[in-house]
């Protein structure tokens, strides 16, 4: 019995060492054995899905908005990467933003660039950089690759351990769950419960990008702040649901400031 726990043990090191990837900007390790060019294709028709049958308002001014402010940050992030011999990071991304007709105060990101805002949040954003702190933290999620880590650790869990196309040969029906779990569909659209490790990373990425588009970060704070008090007596918004604790959230941006306000700077230059 020892022996095969050792083996066992190995064998998740080997997988570990060998489907790796680092995450920009914070090092953080990650497992990755599903690649871009495999799980891409399922997002975007994943996403188109969710556009064809939501009302998309797009065309009002806080849907240009959304669009101003995702293309600002996208085009800032992207020549921060090809600048630092990262553009392989969004090989095959397919930038797209709109915002989606609901009351629920939430926004995501699907994998490739994939974005919505939801008008419920837009009272809380208030203005462009209000928006440019979310846009920031779904960006973010998408540079980290984050529902690829989500999947390839359900693909693991579950003993799936060939990479996606080989799962999907074995057991198509689970691997397919794994996926929109992994993105999002497992529940209701949207309501990505990353770890607390991720959420934190995101956080401190978003942070980051937004000041290399040129907005403000010290504008994170108070945006922070009003989506607590925002949540009143109305119950926990979606967005504050599956993520830390505003004031935790905060603290931790507070702490982070100074070198977003490095790359604000540079961005005014």
């Amino acid at each position: 019995m020892d022996m095969y726990r050792k083996i066992i043990v190995l064998f998740c090191l080997g997988l570990f060492a060998y489907g790796c990837a680092t995450v920009p900007l914070t090092g953080r390790r990650q497992l990755s054995i599903v690649g871009n060019s495999e799980i891409l294709p399922l997002s975007y028709d994943q996403y188109s899905t969710v556009i064809r049958d939501s009302r998309i308002v797009t065309n009002t001014p806080d849907g240009q908005k959304v669009v101003r402010v995702g293309r600002r940050i996208a085009s800032a992030v992207e020549l921060y990467l090809k600048e630092n011999n990262l553009k392989n990071v969004t090989e095959g991304f397919s930038w797209e933003f709109n915002l989606i007709e609901s009351d629920q105060v939430n926004a995501w990101c699907m994998p490739g660039g994939k974005v919505a805002f939801y008008t419920g949040i837009m009272p809380i954003c208030r203005d462009e950089a209000g928006v440019a702190v979310v846009m920031g933290h779904e960006v973010a999620h998408a540079i980290a690759n984050h529902a690829r880590e989500r999947m390839s650790q359900g693909l693991v869990a579950n003993g799936l351990l060939g990479g996606l196309q080989v799962a999907m040969g074995e057991n198509p029906s689970l691997t397919r769950t794994i996926f929109l779990q992994a993105v999002g569909f497992g529940g209701q659209v949207g309501m990505l419960r990353f770890s607390r490790d991720q959420e934190l990373e995101a956080d401190k990425l978003g942070l980051l990008f937004m000041a290399m588009a040129g907005y403000d970060p010290r504008e994170a704070p108070g945006f922070w702040e009003r989506m607590n008090a925002g949540a009143g007596g109305a119950g926990v918004p979606e967005f504050l649901s599956t993520h830390p604790g505003p004031d935790r959230r905060i603290d931790r941006l507070n702490q982070q400031m100074a070198d977003a306000m490095v790359h604000y700077e540079k961005s005014k230059q």
